[in-house]
């Protein structure tokens, strides 16, 4: 294996690759074999159907644009966020780090490639409940968003239970450039 493949940044493409790819599949199964637009809604449970809903914005439809130059403003702004999260994932040691940044960068992919292959995001579950929580009382999520929450989840429990570091790492950070 080449130098620049660590383990932890093979684990972190592999995910990001895993993430996209799942999340490809199932759109194009659920479009274009399943047919998911004739056979709406799919109650699934009390509080879940699978739906087809298109999203030309970002997370909870804002910023919405059905122009070619807003929705090329709305991939721009994304590649620049994927870049920082490849570089982190480059960067980083940490195996569960790396896991994490590749998930949310996976979902990211998946859900430009909708962008730029459909105009909008394709959404399929459609969460929804009478409960007042807020803006969870209803929201259309697909395979591309489970990724990228799963990975913000992991980095949320990595900084919240991992070790304090040692004062010899400390010392071994600052000794890096």
């Amino acid at each position: 294996m080449p130098p620049f493949l660590t383990p932890p940044r093979v684990l972190g493409l592999a995910a990001a690759l895993a993430a996209a790819l799942a999340d490809q599949a199932h759109k194009y199964w659920m479009l274009d074999i399943f047919g998911i637009q004739a056979r709406q809604p799919i109650t699934l449970a009390p509080f879940l159907d699978v739906v087809l809903s298109w999203n030309y914005g970002v997370s909870y439809s804002l910023f919405q644009t059905h122009e070619g130059v807003g929705r090329a403003l709305l991939l721009a702004g994304q590649s620049v966020i994927v870049a920082g999260l490849l570089w982190w994932l480059w960067r980083s040691q940490s195996r569960l780090t790396t896991l994490a940044v590749g998930l949310v960068v996976g979902g990211a992919l998946g859900n430009a490639v909708d962008r730029l292959t459909r105009g909008a995001v394709a959404d399929f579950f459609y969460f929804h409940t009478t409960l007042p929580v807020g803006p969870l009382a209803n929201y259309v999520f697909n395979v591309a968003d489970v990724a990228i929450s799963a990975g913000v989840a992991l980095l949320l429990f990595e900084n919240i239970f991992a070790p304090a570091p040692s004062a010899q790492d400390a010392t071994d950070l600052r000794g890096r450039h």
